[in-house]
């Protein structure tokens, strides 16, 4: 089964959602931030990753950047999960290179749904 780097810096919703994906047979990393998601990103090359928007130090939209910047990671398909539910945030979202854009609060299978569509 795929891996997936989950970045959120709630503990609960980093819970819950690595819950839901674990339980669906995925491979879940973790990362409380984006400085760690892109280190992990670059040593475990997962399938995906899903990222929360709003984090200290670096945002998700920044973090997407990164990642779509180097050639390490720039083929892995980005899920931003993040409670900025404005139309401008998700075209922003995408032009950041995220794949897929879920708007907080989420159900289990709006976040599958989004992590089966990157990765099959």
């Amino acid at each position: 089964m795929s891996t997936v780097l989950l970045v959120e810096d709630t503990v609960s919703l980093l819970d819950l959602v690595g819950g839901y994906l674990r339980d669906s047979g995925y491979t879940v990393i973790l990362a409380t931030n984006a400085k760690d998601a892109l280190i992990q990103a670059v040593q475990k090359q997962p399938d995906a990753i899903v990222t929360d928007v709003v984090m200290p130090g670096m945002s998700g939209f920044e973090l997407c950047r990164h990642l779509k910047k180097n050639p390490a990671t720039e083929q892995v398909p980005i899920i931003i999960c993040s409670s900025k539910d404005k139309e401008i945030d998700r075209v922003w979202g995408m032009k950041q290179g995220a794949a897929a854009y879920v708007t907080k609060p989420f159900t289990k299978e709006q976040i599958l749904h989004a992590v089966k569509s990157v990765v099959g």
